[in-house]
C-alpha cells in the first residue's frame, strides 16, 4: 500500500511486553519475518517494568534488529501504560498492538492490515470470534462475549470481539482521542471512545491459541469487572 507520493504506508506494530521472556524474542523475530506486501513497518517494544529475564532478551533483540525501538518502565504500571507509551514513540501511519505472549499469531497481521486499502477505513480489529471458536476456557469466552455485548448495547456496536489484542488503528483516529487507561482496561476504553467518535471498527477474524493462567495469562476476574466499569463511565460520565 502506498500513498499517492508512492511512500509506502508505515505500519506501527507496537509489543507491550510484562515478564514474557519465554516469548518475546519469537514474536519479534515472527513480526519481522511476516510479509506486509507493500507496507513498511516499525516495531516498538515497551517492556513494562518486568521482573523476570525480559529486560535481558530486549538488549538481545537490540543488537539483532538495531532499527528496534523500545522503552523499559522503571516499574510495572500495566498493559494500558505501555501500550500508550508504545503509541507516543510510534510514528506510523497506521499504529497496531501485538501482545507478546503468542496467543495471536503474527502470520495474521497482514490480515489485519488489509481493509485498509480502502480509505475509508480507519479502524480495524481481528476477531477470535468471528468464526465460531470454542478455544479456551468457557468462562472466559462468555466473558469475552457478555463485554462485547455490553458494548453494542451501550455503543451501538456491531462486533463479535470486542476484547481482541489485535487492533489497529490509523493515526488520526488515535490523536482525536485521548486515553486514560493503563490497565487491561485499554481494550473497553479505546473501543468505547472510537465508537463514541462514530467509526466503523471493521473486523475481520484471525486464530487464537489461549493460553491458562499457569502458562502465564495475566487477565483476571477483577479485570473484567474494571471492564465493565470502563464501559459505563465513557458512556455516561465521560466528557
Amino acid at each position: 500500500m502506498v500513498f499517492g507520493n508512492d511512500q509506502p504506508v508505515l505500519v506501527s506494530l507496537i509489543i507491550p511486553v510484562y515478564n514474557e521472556e519465554a516469548t518475546l524474542a519469537e514474536v519479534v523475530a515472527r513480526v519481522y519475518a511476516v510479509n506486509l506486501g507493500n507496507f513498511a513497518r516499525e516495531v516498538v517494544v515497551c517492556d513494562d517494568g518486568s521482573s523476570d529475564g525480559t529486560s535481558r532478551i530486549i538488549t538481545e533483540l537490540r543488537a539483532r534488529y538495531p532499527e528496534l525501538k523500545t522503552y523499559v518502565a522503571p516499574i510495572n504500571f500495566g498493559k494500558g501504560a505501555a501500550v500508550r507509551v508504545g503509541m507516543s514513540l510510534a510514528s506510523g501511519d497506521i499504529i497496531m498492538v501485538q501482545d507478546a505472549d503468542l496467543e495471536l499469531d503474527p502470520a495474521d497481521i497482514p490480515q489485519v492490515l488489509a481493509p485498509f486499502a480502502d480509505p475509508a477505513v480507519k479502524v480495524v480489529y481481528g476477531s477470535r470470534y468471528l468464526r465460531s471458536s470454542r478455544k479456551g476456557a468457557r468462562a472466559n469466552r462468555w466473558a469475552n462475549r457478555f463485554l462485547t455485548w455490553l458494548t453494542n448495547v451501550l455503543y451501538g456496536g456491531k462486533l463479535t470481539d470486542m476484547e481482541t489484542a489485535y487492533k489497529a488503528f490509523r493515526r488520526e483516529v488515535l490523536e482525536g482521542i485521548r486515553l486514560r487507561s493503563v490497565r487491561f482496561d485499554f481494550e473497553p476504553e479505546v473501543t468505547a471512545k472510537i465508537l463514541r467518535a462514530c467509526y466503523r471498527i471493521v473486523e475481520v477474524p484471525v486464530s487464537y491459541q489461549p493460553r491458562t493462567a499457569a502458562q502465564g495469562k495475566k487477565m483476571a476476574w477483577g479485570d473484567g469487572f474494571d471492564a465493565i466499569y470502563t464501559l459505563f463511565r465513557w458512556r455516561f460520565l465521560g466528557r
